[in-house]
């Protein structure tokens, strides 16, 4: 029912309004079922979901179940939560000055019980925002149930001059004061046994234990957990009897392609416009960087029960724009295409992302960076052109022998990083070989793209042991695998 909230203020123009009460689960299910029935989407924003976790959660919702939400790190668990506070009311009645947002027509504190005697039906209403019922604790070993249910409070006692035996000297914790809202705790499994328990009486009964008071308050609350797997053996566990109260529990999972993974993190890069309207980024850039954590996702150096983070594409495709917009900066220049070297400039956020095992460690965080961006491009290279079989016969003729004939005969190529967009063009057009590779291969490609391209194949090359590539300070060398070393000789 949609009341106009501006025009009510009091207990009798709210029962004049029609008003009825509603728990936060019917709210959340009737709110859902307008959605469905109108083809609106429930959960915006979230990609890669439409067909597995948003129906589970749909289905939890219709249930009127609470929630566990089960997954890897950076799996938009928290965001999920969040975005269910778009299925509520927009406004809801609360008694004015109620500590546990008591509903005006079932009043549970005494203070608001004592209010509603006192005034009848001029009890003064307020009116809650959806956006104000949302509550999110993030569970840490130190979190106590004075935190999250309450504890008396012994300054009130003594400023209201009140006995310990009286319930007014309580002061509630998080749980109560989010009455008739959304209330997360993430990372779950973090939270002491002996707290989870508190949470028992709560979830089933709706009863509250503070200190020897046992008050019957029937909480209205949407309660949402959060947990990773890896938790349930590195740090603690969700104990049985919560699992048990907890109505529905939802795996969630990584992006299954990279289309997904890409509006994702165009969605979430926190971006300058000075940085999108100055450097343009090609399709196979964009595809290359998320191919990286799909790498890191089937690496052998990464830890694969940690999760590799869809925030590891949002960091990298944010610093690989930084490094384009420096070079433009130095140089002058007002507009610049993203440059497969460039991609260099991605390892700080990489690092910082991935957990690795052992022979990871052995390897080092940047070189493991570096070995993931090579088996993007591999990946890459092989989607656009043909495959390199590692066994061939000698007299077997690839696409690709003029290529390695031209890096043969001559002295090789140098990409450097402060080039020029004009200078780094003209150094991959001196090969007439790449452009025949590109027409037969990739004809489609447009001319900003085609120097990405260009540079994909070289790597790919590299990473097929066809060409070598050699840092040096001012960029990259390619070189053929055998000619210089017997043009030492000669």
């Amino acid at each position: 029912m949609k009341l106009n909230y501006k025009e009510i203020s009091n207990l009798g123009a709210l029962k004049k309004a029609g008003y009825q009460t509603k728990g936060i689960k019917d709210e959340l299910r009737d709110n859902l079922r307008e959605r469905i029935q109108n083809g609106e989407a429930s959960f915006e924003g979230v990609w890669g979901y439409e067909n597995s976790v948003i129906p589970e959660l749909e289905r939890a919702i219709l249930s009127r179940h609470n929630i566990n939400l089960l997954g890897l790190r950076g799996q938009a668990k928290t965001r999920l939560a969040r975005l269910m506070i778009h299925l509520l009311d927009e406004w809801i009645p609360v008694v004015e000055g109620s500590e546990i947002n008591d509903d005006p027509l079932k009043p549970m504190s005494r203070y608001a019980v004592e209010l509603i005697k006192e005034k009848g039906e001029q009890t003064p209403i307020s009116w809650l925002h959806r956006s104000d019922r949302f509550y999110e604790k993030l569970a840490t070993p130190d979190v106590t149930v004075a935190d999250l249910i309450g504890d008396v409070d012994p300054i009130k006692a003594a400023n209201l001059k009140l006995s310990y035996a009286d319930d007014r000297v309580i002061h509630f914790g998080m749980i109560p004061r989010a009455n008739r809202c959304i209330f997360v705790i993430n990372e779950l499994p973090d939270l002491q046994a002996r707290i989870q328990v508190s949470l028992f009486n709560i979830l089933e009964e709706g009863d509250i234990q503070i200190r020897g008071f046992k008050l019957r308050l029937p909480l209205d609350l949407q309660f949402v957990f959060t947990a990773n797997p890896e938790d349930y053996t590195n740090r603690g566990s969700i104990v049985t009897p919560l699992k048990d109260r907890i109505g529905s529990q939802i795996l969630t999972h990584y992006p299954d392609d990279i289309a997904t993974a890409r509006k994702i993190t165009a969605q979430e890069s926190q971006l300058d416009e000075r940085q999108t309207n100055a450097i343009y980024v090609p399709d196979a850039a964009k595809d290359l960087l998320e191919q990286i954590s799909f790498e890191a996702r089937n690496s052998e150096y990464v830890d694969a029960k940690s999760g590799v983070s869809a925030r590891t594409s949002i960091t990298a495709f944010e610093n690989l724009l930084s490094t384009a917009e420096r070079r433009v900066l130095m140089s002058g220049a007002d507009k610049t295409t993203v440059r497969l070297s460039d991609f260099m400039g991605v390892v700080p956020a990489i690092t910082g992302k991935i957990e690795l095992v052992y022979e990871g460690e052995q390897e080092g965080a940047d070189g493991v960076a570096a070995h993931l961006i090579e088996d993007a491009v591999k990946t890459l290279f092989n989607l656009y052109f043909p495959q390199i079989n590692k066994l061939t016969r000698k007299d077997e003729a690839t696409p690709y022998d003029d290529l390695l004939h031209w890096f043969f005969q001559g002295d090789g190529l140098e990409l450097e990083d402060d080039f020029t967009d004009a200078e780094y063009k003209r150094t991959l057009d001196n090969i007439p070989e790449l452009d025949q590779l590109l027409k037969t291969y990739q004809p489609e490609v447009t001319k900003e793209d085609s120097c990405f391209i260009k540079e994909i194949v070289l790597w790919g090359l590299v990473a097929n042991q066809k060409l070598s590539k050699h840092r040096f300070n001012e960029g990259y060398q390619f070189k053929d695998l055998y000619g210089g070393y017997i043009s030492g000789l000669q």
